[in-house]
């Protein structure tokens, strides 16, 4: 079965992904952090009823965290489909997970109800139109603390309003050569957005372009402001990209990167995922043929705790790192 992932969305030069949260919360129970773990374990049941008996129940596989892997639970949290706070706290704890992984709905993590909904590309209204479907679904069959004065309540103030967080995941080679992420970071911070690293220390140029403003705005709003900033990125982020043409040393490093990547007998995370980077590049640049779907493909499954997984044994680093370079090597035949 594909995977979301798998998909080919707009603008996918840049935009690996578009992702939209939604976070409710129950009247009648207590926020999670002050839940007991019968409270917890009711509320889980009652809010899966919920979603077992609507249209999209078929959509769905709840996945119950006592019954799972540490490495499972860590893939998971790779992928994006928890946060590593659920993890953390995953005893008696239970998500549910589409089955193309495109949706994922945390039971009781920070909030009640955290709806993830993915898209490949630049799409962020469809992902908006997913998790809105779930919603409309809950906000007819519960009763959702809501306040007329600062709309859904949240256990985080910082998310009162419409509890709606939007998320752009952009790769950003050109202007991160350029040295231009820091000034790019404080610019939309003045704005109200958020730009962060998706993996320490920048590994991969892969940076998430979010909403921070929650309450006294809609949601269309939110969804427009974010969309604009980010289309205003997109034509940075080429312009950087036009200029690498001119330059010789970049060539270079790129061919020379995949060169590496089809030789390597080993390939530990951090180079994997700067490998990568050069390579979608390389892509953009027009010097290779590979897919950015492959690419993708790749970012999600060939990482530690999902290789691991996927072994169905407990595997070494080193040993990953041979499977990865392996698995690379055989992509980019």
């Amino acid at each position: 079965m594909s995977r979301w992932y798998q998909g080919n969305g707009n603008n996918s030069d840049v935009v690996l992904f578009s992702k939209v949260r939604l976070a409710r919360n129950l009247a009648d129970a207590p926020f999670p952090s002050r839940m007991s773990g019968e409270v917890k374990k009711s509320v889980t049941k009652k809010l899966y009823a919920t979603i077992k008996n609507s249209s999209v129940a078929n959509e769905f596989d709840l996945i119950n965290m006592n019954d799972i892997t540490d490495t499972k639970a860590a893939s998971y949290v790779e992928k994006g489909l928890i946060s590593r706070e659920f993890f953390d706290t995953r005893q008696n704890s239970s998500f549910l997970l589409s089955k193309h992984e495109n949706v994922s709905i945390m039971l009781c993590e920070e909030d009640h109800i955290r709806i993830n909904s993915f898209v490949a590309g630049n799409d962020i209204a469809s992902a908006y139109n997913t998790a809105n479907k779930i919603d409309d679904i809950l906000l007819a069959n519960l009763k959702i603390a809501y306040s007329q004065q600062l709309g859904f309540l949240t256990s985080s103030p910082i998310n009162l309003g419409t509890g709606l967080k939007a998320t752009f995941a952009l790769h950003l080679p050109g202007l991160a050569q350029r040295n231009a992420i820091y000034s790019l970071t404080s610019m939309v911070g003045k704005l109200g957005l958020s730009l962060r690293e998706l993996y320490r220390d920048g590994a991969g140029d892969i940076y998430l372009l979010s909403n921070q403003v929650s309450l006294g705005i809609t949601e269309k709003s939110a969804l427009n402001n974010l969309s604009a900033i980010c289309d205003q990125i997109i034509i940075q982020e080429r312009n950087a990209r036009e200029a690498l043409k001119e330059n010789p040393d970049c060539e270079d490093r790129v061919y020379r990167t995949l060169g590496v990547l089809k030789m390597a007998r080993q390939l530990d995370k951090e180079e994997f995922l700067n490998s990568l980077s050069l390579v979608r590049l390389g892509i953009s640049l027009g010097y290779f043929d590979y897919s950015y779907q492959q690419i993708g493909d790749m970012l999600y499954t060939l990482q530690d705790a999902t290789l691991t997984d996927a072994a169905k044994a407990d595997i070494s680093q080193s040993t990953c790192a041979k499977i990865r370079a392996n698995m690379v090597r055989e992509v980019l035949k």
